[in-house]
């Protein structure tokens, strides 16, 4: 995927505030923070989106919520909680077209979020 933005900075073309690394998936600091935290987590793959997504997957997926998971603890969330947001599709305001999750905290979040 030689345009995508995330793909990019897999591929240490642009660069990022890195802060988780592993074999299938990165984790870097959003450049337009919606919160005092605010970190995606990605597949190193390129994944379109949640719809692209099947059942070979599985491994994949739970990667992803381990990492976020670690992601939150190492940015010292998980006592006064954080938000996961996946969104998917121009309707769900996915505006970069690479699977990613925004690990959101250190400040009430409100609801319904949109």
């Amino acid at each position: 995927m030689s345009e995508c933005l995330f793909c990019k900075i897999v591929e240490k073309k642009i660069p990022a505030k890195l802060v988780h690394e592993d074999e299938d998936t990165l984790a870097f600091d959003d450049i337009h923070p919606q919160a005092p935290v605010h970190t995606l987590v990605i597949p190193k793959r390129h994944v379109d989106s949640v719809q692209d997504l099947g059942e070979t997957d599985q491994a994949l997926l739970a990667r992803l919520l381990l990492t976020c998971r670690k992601v939150a603890n190492d940015k010292g969330l998980t006592g006064s909680g954080f938000r996961l947001v996946v969104n998917t599709g121009r309707n769900g305001g996915q505006t970069v077209f690479h699977l990613h999750f925004h690990v959101m905290g250190g400040r009430p979040m409100g609801w319904p979020p949109g």
